[in-house]
């Protein structure tokens, strides 16, 4: 109700407007003689319902039961009713049913409390405590308190109220009908009514716009007034005025019912742009900071400001909302309008106080957002403001001009130059521009950057230089600019790559850089390199280098990056055959049965051998497999996952064909299984060249051998060393056929980029090859070397010819595999 009923209660009237209505606040009780001179005061109960009665209902004949007052003359309304719940002016007048002129006129306190009459034309008093709102009432119908009259609708003093005026003819709005239709009288000052209304309007009322027109007067009237250009400095102009005009003048032609929404409709009526139901809703008193939980909490000006309409975005704001609230992601209405570009709505929430500064969850500003988008007039209307700093860092480190750069806005990068923005910040990963306009290939945006004093030579974490971004992502217009303008072509970076490492070697990029490469320095002898031996079938590629002499790369073998076949092996591989885990999460706790089979699980989170995994007698790994309940990425599967570790093929001065690391390996780190043909022991014997076979087991029977001479990977290459930095292990991983484990080579310790790879090939190997080759390890250790293995012979006796002096071999199932 718009004022409450009081009986035996001294009362006083709070003029602090509200959204909805102007309350009375009790405040303690009175004398007797009080409450028996105020318990029949008639007090406004204008906007109360009470449910339908059938008994009044028949009394009314079904028609209007509300009396018009003009003059002394009374006449009965006679028109349908529409709706059957009952109101009445004041809690001294019987319940009415009135159709829906007169209801609405009951809404805006147009129906006095003390006779019940209305007053719509004629004389009577009116009340108007707010400019938007007005009471009437009879002046001897005031209320009485201690010989003082008070207006019975709000409890203002009645000396404030003027006796008004109304012709017949207009019953619905204290506006003159030439002010409605035509302009001012001439003597009227603008935004003031006829005096005969003794009412003041703003210049929206003066143009026919009656703010009691919706229902709900107090809360239309609070909304609708936005309209004006005197409200606030903030209030939309031109068009969007007219189109709220528009809205304000549908409302009150329509004249709706009280209507009831859900908060929601609220939200989609934003996104859809429907200002009219935005205007009923927000009347109707729905929350304008509404959270919708399925579009990630997002408010009703989220969806506006997104979709750009300002006038609704004002409507709201008028409101109560929030121009500052977060949805999940921390975005702000202001983020959504930069994002979209929507210039107005832009600098109609800047206006409003929307924060500049704001970070969502990854550190992005509504600058960076307009950035990244390319929004060219946005970006410069933030930064005229000085609301923001140019150089704010999101969480990556990525200013406005490194967005800029990476999607190649050309125009923006001018604008942020010009605005002093700075080119040397560096990202997370120390990448400066420069990096990104090399990653994005924009040579225009490098040029831009260079002439601005841009470091040409400036490197990252990974020691990569602007010249080794251009060269990896193959961008030749950046590699032929950053050439000309003297980029080091022989600089290397941490894993000991210059540019030309990092491209392809049969492109253009790479073509350009050897040359310059030549031009610089003729005398250097620029080896042959090829991109990768695996044809692309590895997860990484693996390049070939001879830098020794004229060999080509090796090309007698077929390279395959699995176990093969060429006869039948009868390998058990029915899935309900395998034993396999049930775990629900990462099998890291001890009931994994996968890690029980290996005695533990013997990976770490990063996929390493742990510490104190045996690699003298390494137990068998079993890894989960395609029956297990556990996620494909749980930690128990390591070798299954592919060779992930870069190595190169390199041709060595000794030795032929090596391995090396092209990255620093750790400890316990999969570096390679050694991949072939699998064969019988049988067949094994009857091939001639056996320089290549790997036993799977050291059972005396039922062998099977790995022959990598005729199908094989890059493991075959692997040289002998007799202290190794490689161990071979056996694991498990789609089948658990004991006879056919998968050989995978682990770091026995830490391993430098550059470094070459070997293992042991034991003395099985040895007591047959050294009597046709020596050992080339190099190492001070080494066994046998052409001296160490003439020492042995010079220092052999018949007591001790047979049991060599040799240490124990450490890896007595490996065969024997290629030195060479």
């Amino acid at each position: 109700p718009t004022c409450l009923p009081v009986s035996g209660f001294e009362w006083v009237v709070s003029t602090k407007k509200g959204l909805d209505h102007f309350c009375i606040y009790v405040l303690h009780y009175a004398s007797g003689a009080a409450m028996e001179e105020v318990q029949e005061l008639p007090l406004c109960s204008c906007r109360m319902e009470t449910p339908k009665s059938r008994e009044i209902l028949t009394l009314a004949d079904k028609k209007c039961m509300a009396t018009e007052s003009v003059d002394g003359q009374l006449t009965r309304c006679q028109g349908a009713i529409l709706k059957h719940e009952m109101m009445r002016p004041s809690n001294s007048v019987q319940l009415l049913v009135l159709c829906e002129d007169h209801r609405n006129g009951m809404v805006k306190h147009q129906c006095c409390p003390g006779c019940g009459f209305f007053c719509r034309a004629g004389t009577f008093m009116e009340c108007q405590p707010d400019p938007s709102i007005s009471h009437r009432f009879h002046g001897a119908c005031a209320s009485m308190l201690k010989g003082q009259s008070f207006c019975p609708h709000c409890g203002e003093e009645a000396s404030k109220a003027k006796e008004v005026t109304i012709a017949k003819a207009d019953t619905t709005s204290t506006v003159p009908s030439t002010l409605a239709h035509g302009p001012a009288t001439p003597g009227i000052p603008e935004g003031r009514a006829d005096t005969t209304t003794g009412s003041s309007l703003s210049n929206r009322s003066a143009q026919g716009l009656d703010a009691s027109a919706v229902p709900g007067s107090s809360r239309a009237a609070s909304l609708l007034a936005v309209a004006g250009t005197s409200v606030s400095p903030t209030v939309p102009q031109g068009a969007a005025r007219e189109t709220l005009e528009s809205v304000l003048v549908a409302l009150d032609t329509e004249k709706p019912k009280k209507l009831r929404f859900h908060p929601k409709q609220l939200y989609l009526s934003a996104k859809q742009g429907e200002l009219k139901k935005v205007v009923l809703m927000l009347v109707d008193g729905i929350d304008p900071n509404f959270k919708m939980e399925s579009q990630n909490k997002r408010t009703p000006l989220h969806a506006a400001a997104e979709g750009g309409y300002k006038d609704i975005c004002h409507m709201l704001v008028q409101a109560g909302a929030n121009v500052d609230m977060c949805d999940e992601d921390q975005r702000t209405p202001l983020m959504e309008a930069c994002e979209n570009n929507y210039m107005e709505t832009v600098q109609y929430l800047l206006r409003a106080g929307a924060s500049a500064t704001h970070k969502d969850v990854e550190g992005f500003t509504c600058l960076h957002l307009a950035a990244k988008s390319g929004h060219y007039s946005i970006v410069e209307h933030i930064l005229s403001t000085g609301l923001i700093n140019i150089n704010c860092q999101d969480d990556g480190g990525w200013t406005a001009m490194i967005w800029a750069t990476e999607y190649k806005h050309v125009d923006q990068v001018k604008l942020l130059l010009s605005k002093g923005a700075d080119i040397s910040i560096r990202d997370k990963e120390e990448n400066i521009c420069l990096h990104w306009a090399a990653f994005s290939g924009s040579v225009e945006i490098a040029e831009l950057l260079l002439n601005a004093r841009c470091h040409l030579q400036a490197v990252n974490i990974h020691g990569d230089s602007p010249l080794h971004i251009a060269a990896r992502e193959n961008r030749l217009e950046c590699v032929t600019l950053f050439l000309t303008r003297g980029a080091d072509v022989f600089l290397k970076n941490r894993e000991g790559e210059t540019p030309p490492d990092c491209c392809s070697h049969n492109s253009k990029a790479w073509a350009a850089l050897q040359a310059n490469r030549r031009e610089r320095d003729p005398l250097t002898n620029v080896c042959p390199v090829y991109s990768d031996i695996a044809l692309g079938q590895e997860r990484v590629p693996l390049p070939c280098v001879n830098s020794v002499d004229s060999d080509p790369y090796p090309d007698d073998y077929k390279y395959i990056p699995e176990n093969c076949v060429t006869s039948p092996m009868n390998i058990d591989r029915n899935i309900t055959h395998l034993q396999y885990c049930v775990c629900k999460e990462d099998c890291s706790t001890s009931i994994c049965m996968c890690g029980q089979l290996s005695l533990r699980c013997w990976y770490d989170k990063s996929g390493r051998l742990l510490p104190e995994f045996c690699r003298e007698e390494p137990p068998l790994i079993f890894e989960c497999n395609h029956a297990c309940s556990c996620w494909r990425t749980c930690k128990n599967r390591v070798v299954q996952n592919g060779l992930r570790t870069r190595l190169q093929l390199f041709r060595t001065r000794k030795k032929g064909w090596g391995v090396r690391a092209v990255q620093d390996i750790p400890q316990g780190t999969f570096v390679c299984e050694y991949v072939g043909e699998i064969i019988s022991e049988a067949e094994a014997e009857m091939r001639q060249n056996d320089t290549y076979l790997f036993s799977l087991d050291d059972k005396p029977q039922d062998l099977y051998c790995i022959d990598a001479r005729f199908y094989g990977n890059i493991s075959r290459f692997l040289n002998h060393m007799c202290e190794p930095n490689l161990f071979a292990c056996r694991v498990f991983t789609t089948h658990q056929d004991l006879r056919f484990p998968h050989i995978a080579f682990f770091a026995s310790e830490n391993i430098k980029a550059g470094e070459e790879l070997g293992f042991n090939y034991g003395d099985d190997f040895w007591e047959v090859k050294s009597k046709l080759f020596s050992c080339e390890c190099g190492s001070s250790k080494c066994k046998y070397s052409s001296a160490a293995m003439a020492s042995l012979q010079a220092d052999s006796t018949p007591e001790n010819q047979q049991q060599p002096s040799a240490s124990p071999d450490t890896s007595s199932s490996n065969s024997p595999s290629s030195p060479s």
